[in-house]
C-alpha cells in the first residue's frame, strides 16, 4: 500500500467514524419522538434540544452543511436516509406494533423490501420525525422533499415514485450512493443520469476550428458566445435586469449533418459550461401533466447546476399548434403552453434543434434571442470539411482529387464523418492506412442511398 492509499484510508475512517456520530444522534432523534409521541416516560424533552456533533470544518459531510446552508431538519432527512447503510439496526423500533389496532403503525411509514429485511424509511417516516409534535413543518418538510428542495435539486436525496392512487409520501427516502461514497471517502460525486432522468450530457472532444460554418451562422454563433461572457454583467452591474430577461433562447435550423449539435456542444465546452441534450422519447407521455412534470425535473435540474439545454429534433414538442378539436389537440396545446412558458422563464441557454423553421410554433419563435441557419455547406465548405476529415492517420490516396470530390458530392459535415467512418474501417480490413478511390466510391454511394440519392446524379 502507498502512502497516499494509507492516508486515503485513515480519512475514509475518520469520515466513517464522523458519519456514525450522526447515526448516534439520529437514534437519540428517533427515541425521544417515539416518547414524546406516545408520552412515555420523558415525552416532556423535545428532540430538537438533543446537541448535534460538532463536525470538523474539512470533512466531506460538514463542508456539505455549511456550502448549503442546510439546517436540522435537512440534516435530520440526510441522517435518516443514510441508516439503512449505516445503521439499519436505528430504524427497528418502527417495526413496533400499534396495540389498539393489533398493526403497524401508519404514521410511522416505511417500506419493504425482499431483498432487505430492515426498514426502509419514507418521506411519511420523516414527517412523522418533524411534524409528530409540530404539524406546522408539515409544508416545510414536503417541500423540502419537492423538486425544488436543496437535496432533491442536487440529486442527494431521493424520493421514490408511487403509484398515482398513493400517497405520494409513501416513497422510500434514500440517499445517492455517489453522495453516500462522497461522505465516507471525499470523492467528489460526479452527476449521473438514468432511466429515470430524460437528458444526456454530450461532449465532442473537437474544437471550433472543426466546424465549417458560413460567415452569417459564425457572427450568430459569436453573438452567444458573447452573451454566456457578459450576460450577467449586462444585467447585474449595467442594471439591464428590468428590461432584459436573464436566459437566453436560441434556434439552430438547417438539414441533418450540418453541425448542430456539435456547435451547442461547442459552446458549452468554450464556456464551461455542460450541455445536455434532452431525449423527448423519455419526455412525451400519453398521460396528461406527465410531460409537464418531465421537462419540470430537467428545467430545475438544469438552473440549479446551469446547464445549456440542447433539444434535437425540437419539432415534436415545440411544432405548431393545432386547432383544439379533440381532447388530445388540447393536450398537446397544453404542453406547448407549458414548454413555452419554462423556456421563457428559464434563465440559462436553451438551444433547440429543427431541420425546418417553417415547422416551429409562432409563439417560439418570436421569442428567441438568436435563429441560426445551418446551410448545407458550399463547395469551398466542402472541400474544408473532407481535407479535416481525412487529416489524420487515415488518409486518401493522393491520385483522389479532392476539389473534384467536393464540387461533385452535395454532402453535409455529418455525412462526411459516415464516408470517413466506412473508409477506414475497409482500410484497416486490408491491413492498409490508405483509402483508394473505389473505397471512397462505396463510401459516397452509400450516404446517397439513405438520402435515396444515386452518386450519378450528384455528379
Amino acid at each position: 500500500m502507498t502512502l497516499k492509499d494509507c492516508f486515503c484510508a485513515m480519512e475514509t475512517k475518520d469520515n466513517g467514524v464522523l458519519l456514525q456520530g450522526e447515526m448516534d444522534w439520529l437514534q437519540l432523534v428517533i427515541d425521544q419522538v417515539i416518547k414524546t409521541y406516545l408520552l412515555q416516560e420523558g415525552h416532556e424533552q423535545n428532540w430538537l434540544d438533543i446537541p448535534l456533533q460538532a463536525l470538523p470544518e474539512e470533512s466531506p459531510f460538514s463542508e456539505i452543511l455549511a456550502r448549503w446552508g442546510l439546517d436540522i431538519y435537512e440534516r435530520l432527512a440526510l441522517g435518516l436516509a443514510m441508516a439503512p447503510h449505516l445503521r439499519p439496526e436505528a430504524l427497528d423500533i418502527f417495526f413496533g406494533r400499534n396495540q389498539l389496532y393489533d398493526r403497524a403503525f401508519t404514521e410511522f411509514g416505511g417500506a419493504a423490501n425482499k431483498y432487505h429485511s430492515g426498514f426502509l424509511p419514507t418521506g411519511q417516516t420523516l414527517l412523522f420525525l418533524t411534524t409528530s409534535s409540530a404539524t406546522a413543518l408539515r409544508a416545510k418538510v414536503t417541500e423540502m422533499l419537492g423538486i425544488g428542495g436543496k437535496l432533491i435539486k442536487e440529486g442527494v436525496l431521493t424520493l421514490g415514485e408511487t403509484e398515482p392512487e398513493l400517497p405520494r409520501m409513501n416513497g422510500v427516502l434514500g440517499i445517492s450512493r455517489r453522495w453516500l461514497d462522497h461522505f465516507l471517502t471525499g470523492e467528489q460525486p460526479v452527476f449521473e443520469t438514468g432511466a429515470g432522468f430524460p437528458a444526456q450530457k454530450i461532449i465532442t472532444s473537437l474544437n471550433w476550428e472543426d466546424v465549417v460554418l458560413d460567415a452569417p451562422a459564425l457572427e450568430q454563433v459569436d453573438e452567444i458566445n458573447a452573451w454566456l461572457e457578459h450576460g450577467s454583467r449586462l444585467l447585474n452591474d449595467w442594471g439591464l435586469a428590468k428590461q432584459l430577461k436573464p436566459g437566453y433562447r436560441v434556434l439552430f435550423y438547417g438539414p441533418p449533418g450540418t453541425g448542430k449539435t456539435l456547435t451547442a456542444t461547442l459552446i458549452g465546452k468554450a464556456s464551461g459550461r455542460e450541455v445536455y441534450r434532452v431525449d423527448l422519447s423519455m419526455i412525451v407521455s400519453k398521460y396528461i401533466g406527465e410531460t409537464e412534470k418531465n421537462l419540470a425535473r430537467v428545467f430545475d435540474t438544469a438552473q440549479h447546476r446551469d446547464w445549456i439545454l440542447f433539444f434535437d429534433e425540437a419539432d415534436a414538442l415545440f411544432g405548431k399548434r393545432t386547432a383544439a378539436a379533440t381532447s388530445n389537440d388540447r393536450h398537446a396545446n397544453q404542453q406547448t403552453a407549458y414548454l413555452l412558458q419554462r423556456i421563457e422563464d428559464f434563465p440559462g441557454i436553451v438551444i433547440l434543434a429543427s431541420n425546418l423553421r417553417a415547422n416551429m410554433d409562432d409563439a417560439f419563435t418570436r421569442r428567441f434571442q438568436t435563429m441560426v441557419h445551418f446551410a448545407m455547406p458550399t463547395q469551398v465548405a466542402r472541400y474544408r470539411l473532407w481535407t479535416n476529415a481525412f487529416s489524420g492517420v487515415c488518409k486518401l490516396d493522393p491520385k483522389i482529387d479532392l476539389h473534384e470530390i467536393a464540387e461533385n458530392y452535395e454532402l453535409a459535415g455529418g455525412a462526411i464523418i459516415n464516408v470517413l467512418r466506412y473508409c477506414a474501417l475497409s482500410a484497416a480490413r486490408r491491413g492498409d492506412t490508405v483509402v483508394t478511390e473505389q473505397e471512397l466510391l462505396n463510401g459516397l454511394k452509400k450516404e446517397f442511398k439513405k438520402e435515396n440519392r444515386t452518386l450519378s446524379t450528384a455528379s
